[in-house]
């Protein structure tokens, strides 16, 4: 009889072998694991605690989608491969909540932050202000994702060059990320600080280090920026759920590279798969979840329609 476990395995090792990046829904795979035994039979799962694991607690969230449409994917394999007879899956999906809103930060916040990393600390937090800072512009200026940026070794930061190599990305590539003049000097004088500290030298030693010289943890970068946030005195006021987030600053860096194409005049349709591949999307419409619209975005686009909209009416006269 298979576990739910063996099943499990033999489901993601069948998507990885077809490409799909599958490493966030395998780790919701090794939850429900957890959830109803590894060692039950998958035949023997009580229609009950699927159900529980779906739902979890509290109401519905696009978390409990995500769930619904992973075991989904997960029983259909199941029982084309005769591992079970059918999926324990409720027939009735609860309408989706409403699209998660990202914040976008505007220039005048993310100088605020900048200069509040000198003043934000409460207590013994191993982020000093000059390796917050080079995080934030690494972040804001590059676009990079947090996990990308605390990934990086002293090999992949290319200041010579203007050049990161952005390693083990979310869709298991890699990509080469030129970065402009300010950039590169804040990155270099970042790395000056570094090599007065004690953080080691070796190529895959982390760039990003703490005052120990140990690499940054994630939970310690967002406890941090919490405080910052506060310090800054940047919070949401749309009545969101979330404040601001470290990832939030992605979205500003492709919102303001847009809004700055516009103010240029430039082709921003031909422009924008180069955006995807900066960013390290598949596609364009995976750049587009960035692309929030803002009263600054949307007047550079109303000026540009309207410029538009003059051509085309002094052709027609």
């Amino acid at each position: 009889m298979t576990t739910t476990h063996e099943a499990v395995t033999q489901y993601v090792v069948y998507r990885q072998a077809a490409g799909a990046d599958f490493r966030a829904t395998a780790r919701l795979l090794d939850a429900f694991c957890r959830a109803v035994g590894p060692d039950v039979a998958i035949t023997a799962i009580p229609v009950e605690r699927v159900r529980a694991f779906v739902d979890g607690r509290g109401p519905v969230t696009r978390y409990w989608h995500r769930k619904q449409s992973t075991l989904r994917g997960f029983y259909r394999y199941a029982v084309s491969h005769r591992l079970v007879a059918h999926a324990p899956l409720s027939s009735i999906i609860p309408k989706q909540p409403p699209s998660f809103v990202p914040y976008l930060f505007t220039r005048d916040e993310v100088r605020r932050l900048l200069e509040a990393t000198d003043r934000y600390r409460r207590g013994r937090f191993h982020l000093e202000p000059h390796t917050f800072r080079a995080l934030l512009l690494l972040l804001y200026g590059a676009g990079l994702r947090i996990g990308e940026a605390l990934r990086l070794t002293l090999a992949d930061v290319d200041l010579p060059a203007a050049l990161l190599t952005i390693r083990d990305t979310k869709f298991y590539k890699t990509r080469l990320v030129p970065i402009g003049p300010d950039l590169c000097g804040a990155l270099r004088h970042y790395a000056e600080r570094r090599a007065g500290g004690h953080a080691l030298w070796a190529p895959e030693s982390a760039f990003l280090v703490d005052r120990k010289g140990l690499p940054l943890r994630d939970g310690t970068v967002r406890q941090a920026f919490a405080q910052l946030r506060r310090c800054a005195g940047i919070s949401r006021t749309d009545g969101a759920q979330y404040q601001p987030r470290l990832h939030d600053f992605r979205h500003a860096f492709a919102g303001h590279r847009l809004t700055a194409w516009y103010r240029a005049g430039a082709d921003v349709q031909r422009l924008l798969p180069q955006l995807s591949t900066y960013l390290g999307h598949v596609s364009i419409a995976a750049t587009q979840v960035y692309l929030t619209m803002t009263p600054e975005l949307l007047r550079e686009a109303c000026i540009r329609f309207g410029h538009y909209a003059d051509l085309e009416g002094a052709h027609a006269r």
